[in-house]
């Protein structure tokens, strides 16, 4: 049999921006109650606590579930789960719009998470089973990483319009048409794929693959919150622990990941890639809105608008990389090249002071974006065009797990980071004589220090706030150091250990119905 180089056509492109409508809905979630949280205390008053859970349980959720619903994917099929995800995710969001308790939208939100666990990882398998020509393939999956950054630049967005002219509920009832949309064009647009060797689901491996991820980045984002105590430290390392008993797990025959194919460096090495990425540029996301809101002043859509403009760097760097990929630059130059620019895009945020323009902080936002996009779009397509198209879905699962962590500890260590030189440095330098309560809130956070500011008479507000926002910019010039010291050394790490790393084509049968394994020219052995 003949085997030949299989090109997508016309129909599978217009089924890769089908497969974008929920990978934006997935990464808007994430963000788009950023402006919903006075809305949804008014309405059915939360305390602190639940507020907390209201935000953090759909990433909680999303991220302990990616590595099931990727092993599932590639077991019933992709597509099939898909449409299921779809139908759970359009339901919750309903769910969620109409809740009349914050225990109702808490559960919504959780389910939110099942459905993006589904989505995510089921579009990325899809896409290596739709695209097997290597440079087809560097097209899509770029495509597919602007789409998730764009939708988490979008969520504070849409949340903002929404909110200016509907109630809360809004910024969930939005997802239903596009919901809907995919519900029709998928089945007529995107081909069913899956693995025909796929063994028994695994329920103990599900488990402790949830039970290991929960706590773990529960602990990370309290760790940020409030600090370290014995309760933080103790679901970490109960998260480790059962972490190392879902490894043992997975020796056992028919495992949920292979150790084996997971130890080979065109997997993992994408994975550290992408979470060392994902670290600096989670980590200092919230700080650039703080910088526009409570530095700058900005109104919060009037800040949402204004960080729309960084992705204009994404918009220059991706169709760059793509022609340098076709010109045969190798990818571990490139992902190099990615992390200098978050370097350099670290060096401008030193330069941002209360007192200089907010320009330099979204040039610093746009070089940043425009550089570690670079990265994430590598290592996206150097692991699925590497990983087996049977175990795709799986193979993208595990590397958006490592992502989410990345994410996670970036919050966690760089919020403990500048919290920590903001303290010192504002307590430094407060006017003698200020209450021991308003004192207190001004050490804690920028936002208490606004907030105090402007009930303080004239000059005296003016000065608590000019020293709190001093103390700020100095705890983000920290963590942009620390940030600048991380990427330099993902530089020289992608330079040396991606090096030997090549994306190997797939020579595929075009008699194959999509329901069959795809056949390689060099067979992988998967076990």
């Amino acid at each position: 049999m003949t085997q030949v180089t299989a090109k997508a056509g016309r129909k599978e492109w217009i089924a890769l921006f089908v497969l974008l409508l929920p990978l934006l809905l997935v990464s808007m979630d994430v963000s788009v109650l950023y402006f919903a949280v006075p809305f949804i205390s008014e309405e059915i008053s939360p305390t602190s606590t639940e507020q907390l859970w209201i935000f953090d349980i759909y990433g909680f959720v999303l991220a302990g579930m990616l590595i099931t619903m990727g092993w599932l994917g590639d077991r019933i099929g992709r597509r099939k789960l898909l449409l299921i995800g779809t139908v759970a995710f359009g339901a919750a969001s309903v769910a969620a719009a109409y809740a009349s308790s914050p225990l109702m939208l808490i559960i919504a939100r959780g389910v939110l998470g099942i459905g993006g666990a589904v989505l995510t990882p089921a579009t990325a398998g899809l896409i290596r089973n739709m695209f097997h020509d290597e440079k087809q393939r560097q097209t899509a999956v770029a495509i597919w990483t602007g789409g998730l950054a764009g939708g988490i630049g979008l969520g504070p967005v849409m949340s903002g319009l929404l909110l200016e002219h509907f109630w809360w509920g809004s910024v969930f009832l939005v997802n239903l048409p596009f919901m809907a949309l995919l519900l029709i064009l998928a089945p007529l647009l995107v081909p069913e794929s899956k693995d025909p060797g796929a063994g028994r689901f695994d329920w103990v491996s599900s488990l402790l693959s949830l039970a290991a991820i929960l706590p773990i980045i529960y602990g990370i984002k309290e760790w940020a919150a409030n600090g370290a105590d014995g309760v933080v430290i103790g679901a970490i390392a109960f998260g480790a622990a059962v972490g190392v008993l879902f490894v043992l797990r997975q020796r056992r025959p028919d495992p949920m990941i292979d150790l084996a194919l997971m130890s080979r460096r065109e997997i993992n090495g994408p994975v550290f890639t992408k979470m060392i990425a994902m670290f600096c540029l989670v980590g200092m996301s919230a700080f650039t809105s703080q910088y526009l809101q409570s530095v700058y002043g900005m109104r919060p859509l009037v800040a949402g608008l204004w960080s729309l403009l960084p992705s204009a760097g994404v918009s220059v760097t991706t169709p760059i990389v793509t022609i340098l990929l076709k010109k045969g630059v190798h990818r571990s130059l490139l992902v190099s090249v990615g992390y200098l620019i978050g370097v350099a895009a670290f060096a401008v945020l030193t330069l941002a002071t209360p007192d200089s323009g907010f320009w330099v902080v979204l040039l610093s936002a746009g070089l940043l974006a425009g550089g570690l996009v670079i990265v994430m779009t590598l290592a996206t397509e150097l692991l699925v065009g590497s990983a087996p198209p049977q175990r795709a879905s799986v193979a993208a699962a595990t590397l958006e797990t490592g992502a989410q962590l990345g994410g996670a500890l970036g919050l966690a260590v760089m919020g403990s980071i500048a919290g920590a030189v903001y303290r010192d440095e504002v307590a430094e330098n407060l006017p003698a004589g200020l209450p021991d309560a308003a004192s207190s809130a001004v050490e804690q956070t920028l936002g208490g220090a606004v907030a105090v500011s402007g009930q303080l008479p004239g000059k005296l507000g003016d000065t608590v706030l000019a020293a709190a926002r001093e103390a700020f910019a100095s705890g983000v010039h920290t963590t942009a150091y620390v940030c600048m010291a991380l990427l330099a050394f993902g530089a020289v790490f992608a330079s040396i250990y991606l090096r030997k790393v090549n994306v190997r084509p797939d020579a595929v049968n075009p008699d194959l119905i999509p329901d069959q394994p795809v056949q390689h020219a060099e067979p992988v052995r998967v076990r």
